[in-house]
C-alpha cells in the first residue's frame, strides 16, 4: 500500500490515476444496496441511452473531500441475496466497475458474504484505487448486529470498535473511507457519551475510520446526529426519488449547511423505477405491504408513453438535486452496472423535464 493511503488520506477531489491503476480519469449498497434488479434496455425518444463508454459524472461528498461516482456501487448486489454469484465472477464484476470509473463501493456485513467477495478483490486490486463505506449493523442483537435477533443491538463504544476491527481484517484492509451507524432502533443511545458514535470517533482519531455517519430512515434521527457536528457522511433511503421526495424539506437542508456528504438509497424504489415489469416486481417480499408499486406505474407508463427509459429518468432526477453527492445502486451482473452507468451518464434533454413537471407536477 502506498505511504499516502496508510496515512489516511484517501480517494480525493485531487487524486489522479497513477501509470497502470484500475480507476480511468474518471466512478458506481441498504441497499445501499442495494437495489437489484433487471432492466430492460431500449433507445429513447430523447436523451438516448447508448452503448458507448460512459462518461461516470463525480460528486464531492461533502466535508469528506471523497471525489464519488454518483451510483456508488451497493455490494448487496453480489451477496447472493437477488441470485447466487460465485467468488470469481464478483471479483469480476468489481475489477469491470473500477474500470468504468465505479469505484466506490457502500458494504455492510449485513449484506450476505458480499464483504467477504470484496475482500478478494481487495487482494488483487491497489486500495488507493477505490472507495469503501461500510456500515455498523445495528438491527437486533443478533451477531454483529445483524438481522432476525430478538432483543435491541448493543450500542455501546466498545462493541463498535470491535465490529469494526473485525470488519478491517475481513476484508483484508487497514482502513474504511466511511463507517455509518446502520439502522439503529433508538438514536439516543448512539449519541452517548459511551455509545455507538463515540467507538467511531475513537476509530477515527486511531486512522482506522477517516469518516463517520449514519445510515437509517427517520429524519429526526439524521437531524440529530448532524446536530452534533461530528457526523461527516449520512445515507437515508426511501426519502428521494420519482415516487417522493419528503427529504429535500428536513435532511438535506440540513446536510448542506453542515457540509455532511449524502448518500441516497432506493433511488430506483428498489427496483419499481427501472423499466422492469412492475406486476413482476411488486410480487417480490420486499415490496408487500406498501403501495410504492402503483406509486411507481404512473412513471411507468408516462415513460413508455413518451419513449423515454425509466431507470434514465430515475436516476437522472435524482441526479439534479445538488445536495444529493451519491445513490447507491446494487448489480447482480455486468449488465445492470453497464446499464445504471449509462443511464446515470446521460442527461436527458430538458424538453423532458418540462413535459414531467407538467404531468406530474413535481418541480425539477
Amino acid at each position: 500500500m502506498d505511504p499516502q493511503a496508510r496515512q489516511g488520506k484517501g480517494v480525493r477531489r485531487d487524486a489522479r490515476p497513477q501509470p497502470g491503476s484500475l480507476a480511468p480519469p474518471f466512478f458506481p449498497g441498504l441497499v445501499a444496496q442495494l437495489f437489484v434488479v433487471v432492466h430492460a434496455e431500449r433507445q429513447t425518444r430523447r436523451g438516448a441511452v447508448t452503448k458507448e463508454a460512459p462518461t461516470l459524472p463525480r460528486r464531492r461528498l461533502g466535508r469528506t473531500e471523497l471525489d464519488i461516482p454518483v451510483v456508488p456501487f451497493g455490494t448487496l448486489g453480489f451477496s447472493n441475496s437477488f441470485g447466487f454469484v460465485r467468488d470469481e465472477d464478483a471479483v469480476g464484476l468489481i475489477r469491470h466497475a473500477i474500470s468504468l470509473g465505479a469505484n466506490h463501493f457502500d458494504c455492510s456485513r449485513c449484506y450476505g458474504d458480499s464483504m467477504r467477495k470484496l475482500g478478494l478483490a481487495l487482494r488483487e486490486i491497489p486500495r488507493q484505487d477505490i472507495i469503501i463505506t461500510g456500515r455498523l449493523c445495528c438491527h437486533s442483537d443478533a451477531p454483529w448486529g445483524g438481522y432476525g435477533g430478538a432483543g435491541e443491538a448493543d450500542y455501546s463504544a466498545e462493541r463498535a470498535v470491535r465490529d469494526v476491527e473485525d470488519q478491517l481484517v475481513l476484508l483484508g484492509t487497514d482502513y474504511f473511507d466511511g463507517v455509518m451507524i446502520h439502522d439503529p432502533n433508538r438514536i439516543e443511545p448512539t449519541l452517548a457519551r459511551a455509545g455507538s458514535l463515540a467507538g467511531l470517533l475513537q476509530l477515527k482519531a486511531r486512522g482506522l475510520v477517516r469518516n463517520v455517519g449514519y445510515g437509517m430512515e427517520p429524519h429526526d434521527f439524521h437531524l440529530q446526529a448532524i446536530a452534533t457536528g461530528d457526523v461527516d457522511l449520512i445515507l437515508c433511503f426511501n426519502d428521494y426519488n420519482l415516487v417522493r421526495q419528503t427529504a429535500a424539506d428536513t435532511i438535506l437542508p440540513a446536510a448542506a449547511a453542515a457540509d455532511v456528504g449524502v448518500l441516497n438509497g432506493w433511488s430506483i424504489l428498489r427496483g419499481l423505477l427501472t423499466g422492469a415489469d412492475i406486476d413482476k416486481v411488486k410480487t417480490q417480499r420486499r415490496h408487500r405491504g406498501n403501495d410504492d408499486a402503483e406509486a411507481a406505474r404512473a412513471y411507468w407508463n408516462w415513460s413508455r408513453e413518451e419513449q423515454i427509459d425509466l431507470l434514465q429518468l430515475a436516476i437522472q432526477f435524482c441526479l439534479r438535486e445538488k445536495r444529493i453527492h451519491g445513490n447507491p445502486i446494487g448489480s447482480l451482473n455486468k449488465e445492470q452496472l453497464e446499464a445504471n452507468i449509462r443511464a446515470a451518464s446521460t442527461p436527458l434533454d430538458e424538453s423532458v423535464w418540462t413535459s414531467f413537471q407538467e404531468r406530474f407536477g413535481i418541480v425539477v
